[in-house]
């Protein structure tokens, strides 16, 4: 039997996504969401999921191209000197994470305060991911896992995707599949430091190389091939609007193309839908 975990990303990211997020839950094709804990419309995103009990909930960790819970001089390896903010690349934190200067403890606090923050707001988190998918490295996973299972979060997303799905996504730039295909040699390490943990994971993540380039045709050409196993598609639904147009992003128009493709998502009836509560 096939289960698929729908999840959108980026849940408090703007009134927009959020708005996307309870629409596309509400009809049936989206069964869970990652809330960051500091942006624009997480307030809002907190009292929407308040209402909508019924959508799963993941902290979504930013360690990156974000603002932190806990202040600047409380954790400055992860600090931007000249903003007081994270460092603004996925480049820039892993160049300053490769060189041994950033501190596992500051990830782990970090982490930590992000999830105590949504924990305190009265929500129910189920697993924990990461922007960026920065928990696939192992220097950062350890201090994660740490930081997760101190706070009783014992699921956590399965970052890499399998080569059958890679072959199905049309429409990805040939970087971002060598990408992929590069950093799935750290999915061992993933899987053997998540079990040691005790942590609950799925057989893999698809649409990872389809990011900007999920639409209705792709959507069906990954589930046609969907093999038995739980699995996670990771989407980023939006309104493209004023909201969105302030926030530094690669993804503008793909918000309306993921939101509208996800409909697709209903043509396979036999496909059970969960959440990460379900692993």
């Amino acid at each position: 039997m096939s289960r698929l975990i729908v999840n959108a990303d980026d849940f408090g990211l703007t009134a927009g996504v959020n708005r996307a997020i309870v629409e596309l839950h509400a009809a049936g094709v989206l069964t869970s969401a990652s809330l960051m804990a500091r942006a624009a419309a997480t307030r809002e995103a907190i009292e929407v999921a308040r209402a909508t009990p019924s959508l799963g909930l993941g902290c979504h960790v930013v360690l990156a191209d974000g603002e932190p819970v806990l202040p600047a001089g409380q954790i400055p390896s992860l600090i931007d000197r000249g903003t007081g903010q994270f460092l603004p690349t996925l480049s820039a934190f892993l160049l300053r994470l490769f060189a041994g200067a950033i501190r596992s403890s500051h990830i782990e606090a970090e982490a930590a305060a992000q999830m105590a923050f949504l924990q305190s707001m009265g929500l129910k988190l189920d697993h924990f991911d990461t922007h960026k998918h920065l928990h696939m490295f192992p220097a950062a996973l350890s201090p994660l896992l740490r930081a997760s299972r101190a706070a009783g979060i014992h699921a956590v997303r399965n970052p890499f995707e399998p080569e059958w799905a890679v072959r199905a996504t049309g429409g990805a730039s040939w970087p971002r599949r060598v990408q992929v295909r590069a950093l799935r040699g750290l999915a061992p390490y993933f899987r053997r430091r998540s079990a040691e943990q005790g942590f609950s994971t799925t057989h893999g993540t698809i649409a990872v190389v389809g990011t900007g380039a999920l639409n209705a045709s792709t959507v069906r050409a990954l589930l046609a091939h969907l093999p038995a196993g739980t699995w996670e598609l990771v989407t980023h639904p939006g309104y493209n609007d004023a909201d969105l147009a302030r926030i530094r992003t690669r993804l503008h128009a793909a918000r309306d193309v993921e939101r509208n493709a996800l409909g697709a998502i209903r043509e396979f009836p036999a496909l059970k839908l969960v959440s990460f509560a379900d692993l």
